[in-house]
């Protein structure tokens, strides 16, 4: 079987220093592995000239591709392509159709007024031993080079900018220049239970696949995504062979088992509720409106979902949702019974058929010895019951947030599951 690994090579201090999150390998990663070819390595580096040569060194003598984000702007800190004219022997020359593009987008698109910076100019310089890349979403082009059958290009670190280039140039280029294997995943995905518990259930599983079948834990605020990975020649043969394993391996963890699909739980709600025809909304107190980010973020979302309150305060509790000032006094806002009385003014305020309340203590202050920081009240609910879940949790506050989401999520699917109507 035919392999082809890459490298991305990731440039900027700011990725090492973490100001600024690497988002751009991942999609990167994605891509080209949805075309057959394995990213072998990942490789961040400074803003450093001696950096980025060694690294390029490296690479190329794990992968017939290297791909290098950052580094392209116009300001003195993006040393990519001066470095990039020298690795390859080239000199700096101006491309017409950049110019061209460039000054388009500063007098079109942009519309500036007055005349164009020097340096926005010299984004049209090129190395001359590159094929010029059109970056149709910005000003720096992406290059391409050749050595020795291997292919190395640059992209700018602008995401926006740099997924475009992926799309529309790179991938067509990549499989022009190599026969690609086929890379094949099933993820089923899981929720309610622990990576270890599962690896239990999958004692006996895991050991008995094939060699070139692996099988990755993928665990992420109480859910945990079980992936089969093979690879061939033949797309179709692959996933003729590994369609067994992956059905057994979801019988061995039905219980917990959410989807057979590489989906998240908000989208697998939505499916849920499209299906049955209903709708839900969401009540809010010390998840501060995260799980309706959660369910808007899926295109569509306003076929089933109504809305939100953001009930932060003890006031807006009972204002708007009418939950009893004497169990806010007695119980207190964290409790079972506030957040009953959370879901049953949702559904009346929302006109939905299921709503879901949050009330808890994030932290790292506000709690006590009777409700430690962590301590988390969930319900979901129709107008005929009303489900609760308390949670301990004992992480930082945006942890608490992302685990108290993913728990009132899972408890709303499998309450609407458990609704006969």
């Amino acid at each position: 079987m035919n392999t082809v690994n890459a490298s991305i090579i990731t440039i900027g201090d700011e990725l090492l220093i973490g100001q600024t999150i690497d988002t751009n390998s991942a999609f990167i990663g994605q891509e080209l592995n949805k075309v057959g070819v394995w990213v072998k390595r990942r490789v961040a580096v400074g803003d450093v000239y001696d950096d980025i040569w060694q690294a390029l060194d490296q690479e190329c003598k794990q992968s017939q591709i290297i791909i290098v984000t950052g580094g392209l702007g116009p300001t003195a800190d993006d040393i990519t392509k001066p470095l990039l004219c020298n690795y390859f022997g080239g000199k700096l020359v101006v491309n017409e159709k950049v110019l061209a593009h460039v000054r388009h987008l500063f007098e079109k698109v942009f519309r500036r007024t007055g005349p164009m910076l020097e340096r926005n100019l010299k984004q049209a310089e090129v190395p001359d031993v590159c094929t010029v890349l059109h970056n149709a979403r910005g000003s720096a082009p992406g290059m391409l080079f050749k050595r020795e059958g291997k292919i190395f290009i640059s992209l700018p670190g602008v995401p926006h900018e740099m997924k475009g280039l992926m799309r529309d140039e790179v991938i067509p280029r990549l499989l022009k220049e190599f026969k690609m294997p086929a890379i094949v995943h099933r993820t089923a995905f899981t929720a309610g239970q622990g990576e270890s518990m599962l690896a239990e259930l999958l004692n006996e599983f895991e050991p008995a696949l094939p060699a070139h079948i692996k099988l990755a834990y993928l665990p992420n605020y109480g859910m945990v995504k079980l992936r089969l990975t093979s690879q061939g020649n033949s797309k179709e043969d692959v996933e003729k062979e590994m369609l067994p394993y992956f059905e057994k391996m979801q019988v061995l963890v039905k219980e917990f088992l959410v989807s057979s699909e590489d989906e998240n739980l908000e989208v697998v709600i939505g499916k849920i509720l499209r299906a049955r025809n209903k709708t839900i909304g969401t009540a809010e107190s010390c998840t501060g409106g995260y799980i309706a980010h959660l369910i808007t973020s899926v295109p569509g979302s306003s076929d089933y979902y109504n809305g939100s309150v953001v009930s932060y305060s003890n006031q807006v509790k009972e204002n708007a949702l009418g939950v009893g000032h004497e169990t806010l006094e007695t119980a207190g806002a964290v409790s079972e019974d506030t957040v009953k009385q959370m879901v049953k003014g949702a559904l009346q305020l929302l006109k939905v058929d299921y709503a879901l309340a949050t009330s808890g203590i994030m932290g790292p202050g506000g709690g006590s010895e009777e409700k430690p920081v962590g301590t988390v009240w969930i319900a979901a609910g129709s107008k005929d019951k009303v489900e609760t879940m308390q949670l301990h949790l004992r992480f930082d506050r945006q942890r608490n947030i992302a685990m108290t989401g993913g728990n009132a999520l899972n408890l709303l699917r499998k309450f609407i599951l458990s609704d006969p109507d």
